[in-house]
């Protein structure tokens, strides 16, 4: 099965995306990312820069500038929803997981705690 590599966190980030960003590229690269998904691509969790990282300007040669805290975001979130690096699934699989263990549970606060993004998310967290 051909899958998208993406990071654990990023199946939150893409529940709340509203067209702000990095840069202009790369919420046209996010738009172009989420659309994929919403055509049912397979995603397979990874533990480094991914498919949505490929258009951040932060993401120098494939190692995120703040990589520290994103992948504790990363692993906050994969144990939240009870999952491991390297599974395969479908989007809509891993999208159900985030809303319903991560978001509808309340903790969305809690994983994303380092976010710099995460007042995008918390104010439309009741949507």
């Amino acid at each position: 099965m051909n899958s998208m590599k993406l990071r654990p966190h990023h199946a939150l980030c893409a529940q709340f995306f509203v067209g702000k960003g990095y840069s202009d590229q790369f919420v046209a690269h996010m738009y172009a990312v989420l659309k994929e998904l919403d055509r049912g691509a397979a995603v397979t969790l990874v533990d480094g820069c991914d498919a949505i990282c490929a258009g951040c300007p932060n993401a120098c040669e494939g190692v995120c500038e703040t990589d520290e805290k994103v992948r504790s975001i990363d692993r906050r979130a994969i144990e939240a929803m009870g999952l491991s690096f390297g599974n395969t699934l479908p989007w809509q699989d891993l999208s159900a997981l985030a809303k319903e263990k991560i978001i509808a549970a309340g903790t969305l606060g809690d994983v994303c705690r380092d976010c710099e993004w995460i007042g995008i998310c918390g104010s439309s967290a009741d949507r």
